[in-house]
C-alpha cells in the first residue's frame, strides 16, 4: 500500500510539469518535473522487496498452475497463517519453476492441471511449526490433520522437520486437477469436518482429484504406497508421481504431496513471501 502511494505522487508531479502551457517558465517547470519524478520513481523501486537471485514467482513462470497456498490461510494443520506468508504466492527457484511448466504443459493435454499447496517456505515459517508441535495444546484443527496421535509425535514420526527442503526453493507441495469435474467447494472455517482419511465427501474439500487422503495428513494412509486406498486413488498417486518424475522431481514416501528437485537446494532462506508486483 505503501509503495501504491508513492507511486501515485510520482504520477502527480509528472503531470504537475506537463500539464500547463508552453510558455515563460514552462520549460524550467517541466525539466523539474522530469527529474522529481524520476528520482521519486527509483525511489518508489527501492522500496519494491525484490526476491533473492534464482527465485521467481511461479505465475510469472506459468500462470495456468492453480494455487492454493495454505500456510497464508487458516486451512491448516497450525489453524492460521505461518509467520513469513505475507502473501498468498508460490514462489520457486527458476529451474523448478520452469520444470514445473512443462509438468502443465502435459497435464493441460489431458484435461488436468497442476495445483500448489507449498513452495518456498521461510525458515520463519519452519520455527513457527516447531514451536507450535510444543506448545502442548490440541486443537480441532489439529485433530483434522493428526487423526491417530499427538502433535507432539510429528517430529519423531517424520512428518515434520526442524530443517525443511522447502526453505531452499526447490521443495514443493502439490496434487492434480481435474478440469472438467466441479471443484467449486470451498474451505469453510466455521463448519465441522472429518478427518484428514476420512471419505472425500466428509473431509475439508482440496478442490483437487481424490488422493484417499487430504493434504498434510499425518496419517499412514497418506504414504504414497500405502494398500488402505482405493484402485483410483492409488491410479491418481502414481499419475503425479510419474509425471513429476519426468522432469527429475523425487516424491518423499510418506507424503504423496511432497516433492523436491536433486540438485536445485542449497541453503535455506528466511525471506517472507511479499504480494507480486
Amino acid at each position: 500500500m505503501e509503495n501504491l502511494r508513492h507511486f501515485i505522487q510520482c504520477i502527480r508531479i509528472m503531470l504537475w510539469g506537463t500539464g500547463v502551457t508552453i510558455g515563460r517558465g514552462a520549460a524550467r517547470r517541466i525539466a523539474l518535473a522530469a527529474i522529481f519524478a524520476a528520482a521519486c520513481l527509483a525511489s518508489a523501486a527501492a522500496q519494491t522487496p525484490k526476491l533473492p537471485a534464482g527465485f521467481v514467482y511461479l505465475r510469472d513462470i506459468d500462470p495456468t498452475i492453480i494455487q492454493d497456498m495454505r500456510y497464508a490461510g487458516p486451512n491448516n494443520f497450525v489453524g492460521r497463517p505461518l509467520r513469513g506468508y505475507q502473501a498468498a504466492e508460490c514462489v520457486v527457484k527458476r529451474e523448478v519453476g520452469v520444470l514445473l511448466k512443462s509438468v502443465q504443459e502435459e497435464l493441460a493435454l489431458q484435461g488436468l492441471s497442476l495445483k500448489m499447496f507449498d513452495c518456498y517456505r521461510p525458515t520463519r515459517a519452519v520455527a513457527d511449526m516447531v514451536a507450535w508441535s510444543r506448545d502442548g495444546r490440541e486443537t480441532p484443527a489439529q485433530k483434522r490433520y493428526n487423526p491417530s496421535f499427538s502433535k507432539a509425535d510429528l517430529f519423531r514420526l517424520g512428518y515434520i522437520a526442524e530443517r525443511s527442503g522447502h526453505s531452499t526453493g526447490a521443495a514443493l507441495d502439490l496434487t492434480l486437477v481435474d478440469l472438467k469435474a466441479d471443484n467449486s467447494a470451498t474451505f469453510d472455517p466455521a463448519k465441522e469436518y472429518g478427518d484428514c482419511t476420512a471419505n472425500v465427501n466428509l473431509r475439508a474439500p482440496d478442490g483437487s482429484v481424490d488422493m484417499g487422503t487430504g493434504y498434510d495428513c499425518s496419517d499412514v494412509k497418506s504414504h504414497t504406497s500405502a494398500k488402505s486406498i482405493t484402485a483410483a486413488q492409488r491410479r491418481w498417486r502414481e499419475k503425479l508421481v510419474l509425471v513429476m518424475a519426468r522432469r527429475g522431481f523425487v516424491n518423499y514416501s510418506k507424503e504423496w504431496w511432497h516433492f523436491s528437485l536433486p540438485g536445485a537446494g542449497g541453503q535455506a532462506y528466511d525471506f517472507p513471501i511479499t504480494p507480486r508486483k
